[in-house]
């Protein structure tokens, strides 16, 4: 069959099956997410029914999803709100690393893969998924809720470490001086800096460019700004991801109230490739070896995110149930720990088995993250009702 006509075939079973699995996992009340990442590792190397070589689109396809999830997530804030999470967060932000790169670290440690290995996987096990994380938080309608800039605060930090982290990584894996790797680091926040600047100072004049009446030309000014500034971003050595939450930062008002009514169900179907995606690269083969210690890993760096956010929203003032929620919504693990993982192993200075453990735990948080973000409030509601009332203060009258 023609190469063209098999590729079109494909990609529409593909889309076909995205939605019925959509329609199933709203049947059962469940975020999609996970029936994604099922999916596209039933159809991935090694799986059940091994689709073509799809991924000249695909891959283009997913990398537009997390810049659509994230930008759409940047407009449901301002520049102020933004820095007023960060300077109230930065001490969960501290929390969040120590708690959660250590077992990565260890795991490493222990299994013998040294400083470089421990480096790699505590990067992995450290940064939640920003694109799940944010689809979840739209799915389940918790964008305007009490404990979501706190998350969001969180999240924030944790992109922010990451445009220091990555440069670092690459630089030690290349063996580059460490001359070198502080100028990379420098370019990283000297980008972020200026991205921040214009968001916070002349946000209005970004909102005033993409702004348009006709509805066709805002959806191209809009989506072709995100793209630009995710590009401009990435190639200076910035998380894609980041730029494009910066922007939707910098676009406010009615602007941002439009672009995200507009750009709605193109992140949808972008950020639905994103996760078959990650499916369809994960070969179920290489599961089985490292599973015990990826499950170990995916039990305690469960609890460690849901200290964390419980932490950061009980300094906030919010209740015991917005810190549950704030807690389980930081749980997933995504993209930036797949891409800590190719890069380590592409570099050859590391086992090839991390990308195995990396690319298992990750589908295990990518599944347990929207499943513990969606039965969490019961659970607590649950666990409140069983527990005694309280015993009466003798000194009370």
């Amino acid at each position: 069959m023609d190469h063209t006509a098999l590729s079109l075939l494909e990609l529409g079973a593909v889309f076909f099956g995205l939605g019925v699995l959509g329609r199933l996992a709203g049947r059962i009340g469940l975020s999609p997410i996970p029936l994604y990442l099922l999916g596209g590792l039933a159809f991935g190397h090694g799986g059940v029914f091994p689709l073509g070589d799809i991924s000249g689109f695909t891959t283009l396809a997913s990398e537009i999803g997390v810049v659509l999830l994230l930008l759409t997530l940047g407009l449901e804030y301002t520049a102020d709100e933004l820095f007023t999470g960060l300077r109230r967060s930065w001490m969960a932000g501290l929390l969040d690393i120590v708690l959660n790169a250590a077992p990565g670290a260890a795991v490493a440690l222990i299994l013998g893969w040294g400083p470089l290995g421990a480096l790699a996987l505590g990067g992995i096990t450290y940064i939640s998924s920003s694109g799940i994380i944010a689809k979840v938080l739209g799915d389940l309608g918790r964008l305007g809720n009490r404990e979501t800039p706190v998350v969001l605060s969180i999240l924030v930090f944790e992109d922010l470490v990451m445009a220091v982290y990555l440069p670092i990584l690459t630089a030690v894996l290349a063996g580059v001086s460490f001359v070198g790797g502080l100028t990379a680091v420098g370019i990283s926040l000297s980008v972020v800096s200026v991205v921040m600047l214009v968001a916070l100072r002349y946000g209005r004049y970004v909102s005033a460019v993409v702004d348009s009446d006709d509805r066709e030309v805002f959806l191209l000014k809009v989506l072709g700004a995100a793209l630009l500034v995710a590009g401009l971003a990435s190639a200076m050595q910035v998380s894609a991801a980041v730029g494009a939450f910066l922007l939707g930062i910098a676009i406010s008002g009615s602007t941002a109230e439009n672009a995200t009514k507009l750009l709605e169900p193109l992140r949808d179907l972008f950020a639905a490739v994103f996760f078959v995606v990650f499916g369809l690269n994960t070969d179920p083969r290489a599961i089985p070896p490292v599973l015990l210690w990826a499950l170990v890993l995916a039990v305690v760096t469960t609890v460690t995110k849901v200290v964390t956010g419980w932490w950061a929203a009980r300094r906030a003032g919010i209740g015991p149930m917005g810190r549950a929620r704030a807690g389980a919504a930081l749980v997933a693990r995504g993209e930036f720990s797949i891409v800590i993982a190719g890069f380590a192993v592409a570099a050859g200075a590391v086992e090839g088995q991390l990308a195995a453990l990396a690319a298992t735990y990750v589908l295990l948080m990518a599944i347990l993250g929207p499943i513990a973000a969606r039965v969490v409030e019961p659970v607590a509601r649950r666990v409140s009702r069983s527990r005694p009332p309280a015993a009466p203060d003798p000194a009370s009258p």
